[in-house]
């Protein structure tokens, strides 16, 4: 028909896909904001905001494969320097000062600070083609996409964080808490909020888990990831019989890693602070395969994702706030945590040498 405006799948080749790691899925067949489903049957891709909203998608063929190399020209990325930050450096580090007060006040133990960076994109971007890019230029153990555009879903993640894995009755998370470029910039004060958390994380799920089963397997390892290190602990549980994926979720979100301590003092602080929604960003995004029992969720850091009516590609960044913290410490730990991915989606990034294509 003359004049009717073509719809975005129809002129690209975005039709729906989730990608994690080698496991790749298509041929969508539901889509709910319904938890329960992830205890039906069938495979799925999830997206949890950080402010709730949750999308699950069936997919019907499910099959191992390689992230494809990048082709050159595929991804459009923003320039380098169209970048803007939800809070500069000035409202960061007032941030940062406001909950040291708040700490002191004995309000709070510990809350994460996160802003949104945002970019103009071009309307043919591609997420799967800035994860191809991603595994190149910063490959994270729990990379992948989620390309629903019809759903308002397009997201690219390298994210280095477990949130929720469950394997039969068998629950773990991995909360990440502190941040260096080397081992030896980690600090006590790094070390005493991965314990914080650890603690959070273990009363969250012990919510759900059976009395007495929940453990604390590995406390504050030391992981290198691409450009820094981070403290990696694991919380482990046995899901009671009467709890599935919906309580899990009720019991354990948002992440303890990317809200603070005590959970509902630090969420009041973020609301009070922050001044854009962080989305995908600080959620959980990952894969639940229900005939299988068995599930994935990574927290929603490292992860570029688009807004189709704003016309941006965005990603957030942030740092956990502690007594101990320098203001200016935290803001460039905000930098360095972006640094590397946004020189990969604008193009800047050398590997070898060379830019990535």
């Amino acid at each position: 028909m003359r004049g009717a405006r073509p719809r975005l799948d129809d002129v690209l080749d975005l039709s729906p896909l989730a990608r994690f790691g080698s496991l790749v899925a298509t041929g969508l067949t539901d889509v709910t904001s319904d938890p329960a489903a992830l205890d039906s049957s069938g495979f799925w891709a999830v997206r949890a905001d950080f402010e709730g909203g949750v999308v699950c998608a069936r997919f019907s063929d499910v099959r191992q494969e390689r992230v494809p190399a990048p082709v050159p020209g595929r991804w459009h990325g923003p320039a380098a320097d169209d970048w803007t930050s939800s809070l500069d450096r000035a409202a960061y580090t007032e941030g940062v000062r406001r909950i040291r007060e708040l700490i002191a006040a004995g309000e709070v133990y510990q809350a994460n600070l996160c802003r949104v960076l945002s970019a103009p994109v071009a309307p043919d971007a591609d997420v799967d083609a800035l994860t191809a890019l991603l595994a190149r230029g910063n490959p994270a153990p729990f990379a992948g996409t989620i390309r629903l555009p019809g759903h308002g879903v397009e997201i690219a993640t390298a994210s280095p964080e477990l949130f929720l894995r469950l394997n039969g009755r068998v629950v773990e998370s991995g909360p990440i808490k502190g941040t260096g470029r080397t081992e030896a910039d980690l600090l006590e004060k790094d070390y005493a909020e991965n314990v914080m958390i650890v603690d959070l994380v273990r009363n969250d799920i012990g919510r759900v888990c059976a009395t007495g089963t929940v453990t604390v397997p590995d406390l504050c390892v030391v992981e290198k990831h691409p450009g820094l290190v981070h403290l990696v602990s694991t919380v482990r549980g046995e899901l009671r019989e009467d709890a599935g994926w919906p309580e899990l979720l009720a019991a354990g979100f948002p992440p303890g890693s990317v809200t603070g301590a005590p959970k509902s003092s630090a969420m009041r602080i973020i609301d009070a602070l922050e001044t854009a929604p962080r989305g995908p960003y600080c959620g959980g995004i990952g894969w639940v395969d229900a005939d299988r029992g068995t599930g994935e969720l990574a927290v929603g850091i490292r992860t570029f994702w688009i807004d189709r009516p704003a016309g941006e590609l965005r990603f957030g960044t942030g740092a956990g706030i502690t007594w101990g913290s320098d203001p200016e410490a935290e803001w460039r730990e905000t930098e360095l945590k972006a640094a590397r991915l946004l020189a990969v989606a604008s193009g800047t990034y050398e590997a070898n040498g060379r830019t990535l294509p």
